[in-house]
C-alpha cells in the first residue's frame, strides 16, 4: 500500500470525484491509484463500476473510497418494457441459433494457490476497462449465418448497454465536482452525469479503442458510427488524457482534439523485500531450484500467452506462472494440467492492485510477449512493464515501438520477437542463465528507473494539476 503522502503542490481543497468504469473495478490498477491518491489528499471519492456475480453492489475499499456497482445490460437499454421483454426473447433465441451463451463470470478471486480458486474481472487485457472480447475461437469455424447474427448482436449491444449504464448511473451516482470517465464505454456515462450536475468531465482514453481487439476488425457503418460517437464524447469532455505519447498523437488526429494529457500507467514507488519472498514457490509447491517466469494480467488472445507456453519447454528449471483473469482461463487451466505441459505451466487467480507488487517481486523474470496484432498493441506501454520495473524484476518484452523504447532506455531486460516462441525462450534464457550479478543488474536498473522517472507519484502530479485547472481549486 502507498504511504498516503500527497505529492508536492498547493494545499488541496476537499472536492468530490466520481470515477466511472465499464468494469467491476476489482483489478483496475489505474483506478486504484487515482482513488487512493485523492483519498490521501482529503477528497471524497466514489468509483461507479459494473456489478457481476461475486461482487457487491456497494462497499468501502480499505483505502477509504466508496465503490458503487450497477448492472447494465443490452436488454435493459431497450426503451419501453414490452420491447425489453421482446428483446430478451430475441437474444435468447439468437444465442441458441449461434451456439453462443453469455460468458460465465468467474467467482471472486481467492488467495493464489487456493484450490479451485478463479479470478475474473469480465474485462480485457492490460486495460480492464477495454471492450469485452469473445472467447478463443473454436476449432470449427461457425457458419456464415451464425457469424452474421452473432456480429449483429455484438454491435447492437454496445449502444444499448451504454444507454442502460447511463440510466442506472443517474440514480446511483452521487453529485461531484469532477467525473472521470474510463474508456469509451465509461465516458458517455461520465458526460451525462457531468451535464446533470454541472461538473467537469475527463475522458481517460487508455487504449486506441478502434484499433484494439474486436473493434480493430470491425468494418463498415458500425465502425464509422463508433468512431463518430467517440469523437463526439471526446469533444464534450473537458479534457482527454491517455497513457503514452504515441497514443496521444494518434488520438489528437483521430478525435480532433488538442494533444491529450499523458499520465503514464506507472506504479507507486516500491521497495522490494530483501531477501525476496517465495510466494509462488509456497503457493504452488515448486522445487527450490525452479525459476519463476511470470505473466500477469489479462488472460486474453494476442497477449503472447500461447507462445509463452510453447517457449517455456525450452527453458530449463523454469515454471511459467499465469496469474490473472480472462476468457482464456478455462483453456489455459486445461492445457496447464495436460501431460504435454509437464507441470511447467501453472495458473493462479489475479490479486488486487494493493497486493500485486508483493507478488511480482517474487518472480525471476516477467514476460510480456504481446503480439503485434493491432496498432494498439504495437504502441502499448503495458501496466506489467512498469510493475516489473517497480518490483525490481527483469523483463522479457516484445520488440514493439511502445515498450521497446523504455526497455532499451532503462536496460531493464531483453527484447524479443513476440511471434516466435524460439526467440521468446532465447530471451528468457538470456536473463535466467546470466551470471547472478548481471541478472540482478537488470532488475536493479528497472527499479532505479521506477524510482526516478517511471512512478505514479510523479505522474499523478500532472493529473492533479489538470483537475485543478478544470475545477478552479487545487486537488
Amino acid at each position: 500500500m502507498p504511504d498516503g503522502r500527497p505529492p508536492d503542490g498547493p494545499t488541496p481543497i476537499p472536492q468530490r470525484a466520481v470515477l466511472v468504469l465499464p468494469s467491476t473495478g476489482e483489478f483496475d490498477s489505474r483506478t486504484y491509484r487515482i482513488a487512493t491518491t485523492l483519498v490521501g489528499r482529503g477528497h471524497e471519492v466514489t468509483v461507479l463500476a459494473r456489478r457481476s456475480a461475486g461482487t457487491l453492489a456497494e462497499e468501502v475499499h480499505p483505502a477509504g473510497y466508496r465503490i458503487i456497482r450497477v448492472a447494465p445490460s443490452a436488454a435493459d437499454g431497450v426503451p419501453f418494457p414490452g420491447l425489453q421483454r421482446a428483446t430478451r426473447a430475441i437474444l435468447g433465441r439468437a444465442r441458441r441459433v449461434t451456439g453462443r451463451a453469455p460468458a460465465p463470470r468467474a467467482a471472486a478471486p481467492a488467495t493464489p494457490g487456493t484450490p479451485d480458486s478463479t479470478a475474473g474481472a469480465g474485462v480485457t487485457g492490460d486495460d480492464p476497462t477495454a471492450p469485452p472480447t469473445a472467447p478463443s475461437a473454436p476449432v470449427r469455424r461457425a457458419s456464415l449465418p451464425r457469424r452474421v447474427v452473432s456480429g449483429a448482436i455484438r454491435r447492437a449491444a454496445i449502444p444499448l448497454t451504454i444507454r442502460s449504464h447511463v440510466r442506472l448511473a443517474r440514480t446511483a451516482a452521487p453529485a461531484a465536482d469532477l467525473y472521470h470517465g474510463m474508456a469509451y464505454m465509461g465516458i458517455p456515462v461520465a458526460i451525462d452525469l457531468g451535464r446533470r450536475h454541472g461538473a467537469k468531465v475527463v475522458y481517460d482514453a487508455r487504449d486506441i479503442y478502434l484499433e484494439a481487439r474486436n473493434l480493430a476488425r470491425m468494418r463498415g457503418p458500425a465502425r464509422w458510427l463508433l468512431a463518430r460517437a467517440e469523437r463526439g464524447w471526446a469533444h464534450r469532455s473537458d479534457r482527454v488524457i491517455t497513457v503514452n505519447r504515441a497514443y496521444a498523437e494518434v488520438m489528437a488526429e483521430r478525435l480532433r482534439v488538442p494533444m491529450p494529457l499523458v499520465v503514464m500507467n506507472c506504479s507507486y514507488r516500491f521497495d522490494p523485500p530483501v531477501p525476496r519472498e517465495r510466494r509462488f514457490h509456497d503457493a504452488l509447491g515448486l522445487a527450490p531450484d525452479q525459476r519463476v517466469v511470470l505473466y500477469h494480467g489479462g488472460l486474453f488472445p494476442h497477449r503472447g500467452i500461447e507462445e509463452l507456453m510453447t517457449a517455456i519447454a525450452d527453458v530449463p528449471s523454469a515454471t511459467l506462472v499465469l496469474m490473472g483473469y480472462g476468457v482464456l482461463e478455462p483453456m489455459l487451466r486445461e492445457r496447464a494440467a495436460s501431460p504435454e505441459a509437464g507441470g511447467r505451466v501453472r495458473v493462479l487467480p489475479a490479486v488486487p492492485p494493493e497486493a500485486l507488487l508483493d507478488w511480482v517481486a517474487c518472480a525471476d523474470v516477467v514476460a510480456m510477449p504481446i503480439q503485434p496484432s493491432t496498432l494498439n498493441h504495437r504502441l502499448t506501454t503495458p501496466n506489467k512493464l512498469f510493475e516489473a520495473m517497480a518490483a525490481g524484476v527483469p523483463v522479457v518484452a516484445s520488440d514493439l515501438p511502445g515498450m521497446a523504447t523504455i526497455v532499451r532506455a532503462t536496460d531493464c531486460g531483453v527484447l524479443c520477437d513476440p511471434a516466435d516462441p524460439t526467440a521468446i525462450s532465447a530471451g528468457l534464457r538470456t536473463v535466467l542463465e546470466a551470471p547472478e550479478a548481471e541478472r540482478l543488474a537488470f532488475g536493479r536498473r528497472g527499479l532505479e528507473a521506477s524510482h526516478t522517472e517511471y512512478n505514479w507519484e510523479d505522474q499523478v502530479g500532472l493529473l492533479l494539476a489538470e483537475y485543478g485547472r478544470l475545477t478552479g481549486k487545487p486537488w
